[in-house]
């Protein structure tokens, strides 16, 4: 069993999509969804440096396209994909990657939804000064109860042991002065409270948005930060990335479905390296690809044709 996971913010690093530009083909799609997205894709992705492409509103189309271009690498027929994917996700405004991998909706809606996504999430951190800080350690028991001693949302839960605090800077401080036993504070170099109740404003938006889109149910099953539930659904999958923008990221979850999917192998998109990071400690046994770069195709290829299960990856037809 074979899943896709799409990486999420804070994943971006300057110059990461220039040896995937080197291909005249994929040069193309990028100016294409560039085009589409309104914001100029190639060179943030190669000459921009690391303090813009922190910028909400460029990082995550960045990310997006980032993974749909290194998906036409891989499957240049998307029908392929369908017939060889066993499960798909995506880690925050991943999950938009991994809908329209899935045939939930086009390319082209993912990079006008990111783009809205992208604007509105920025616009609504600047309302108030707000972050996010990574605790590593620590009881889990005891650091969810600190958290909420000091107002702070858990919000990504990733995996034992790997929680993200959001909240006002006031409280960020209190927690860096107040950690919980054994565990370790490293403040977070965003713009703002992520998948907090801070978001509210950005759900609002996108709500407007979302009720325009057409949306497909899923050709491959997808797995919700939500709660890590298997959704196929089309406007339950557009519903809950919308949702997403104030809830909390249970990554945790999504782990857990995909033990008990059976997965055996994991490929994670570019730009690559956290989620594999994290399967690595998650997921003993499973084999992992990062897919950072061009050179990284034949090895994902591999993992493709060893962990593939066609019988397994299509829904049928009536559902």
């Amino acid at each position: 069993m074979l899943v896709i996971v799409a990486p999420g913010q804070g994943s971006q690093t300057p110059g990461f999509l220039q040896p995937w530009l080197e291909d005249p083909a994929a040069a193309d799609r990028m100016n294409w969804l560039s085009a589409v997205a309104d914001i100029d894709l190639v060179a943030h992705g190669t000459t921009s440096d690391a303090e813009t492409i922190q910028d909400t509103a460029v990082a995550q189309p960045l990310i997006v396209a980032a993974g749909l271009v290194s998906l036409l690498s891989l499957f240049p027929r998307p029908a392929d994909a369908y017939r060889r994917i066993g499960v798909g996700a995506g880690h925050s405004v991943g999950e938009i990657t991994a809908a329209a991998a899935a045939g939930v909706i086009t390319a082209e809606q993912a990079m006008v939804l990111v783009r809205v996504r992208g604007r509105a999430m920025a616009q609504a951190a600047a309302a108030t000064p707000t972050g996010m800080s990574a605790l590593l350690g620590g009881d889990p028991d005891e650091v969810l109860a600190t958290l909420e001693r000091l107002n702070l949302t858990p919000a990504n839960m990733n995996m034992a042991g790997q929680v993200v605090a959001a909240g006002t800077l006031e409280d960020l401080e209190r927690l860096k002065a107040e950690p919980p036993a054994k565990a370790r504070v490293r403040p977070l170099k965003v713009a703002g409270a992520f998948h907090t109740e801070h978001m509210a404003p950005a759900v609002q938006v996108l709500e407007g948005y979302a009720r325009a889109i057409s949306t497909h149910d899923a050709r491959v099953r997808l797995v919700s930060n939500a709660d890590g539930a298997v959704v196929d659904d089309g406007r339950e999958v557009l519903q809950r990335i919308v949702h997403q923008i104030s809830r909390p990221v249970r990554w945790d979850l999504c782990l857990e479905t995909f033990r008990e999917l059976s997965v055996t192998g994991l490929l994670e998109l570019p730009p690559a390296g956290t989620l594999t990071g994290i399967a690595k400690r998650a997921l003993p046994g499973v084999e992992l690809v990062s897919l950072k770069t061009p050179d990284d195709l034949p090895a994902a290829r591999e993992l493709i044709e060893k962990h593939a299960e066609p019988a397994r990856s299509l829904l049928s037809e009536e559902s």
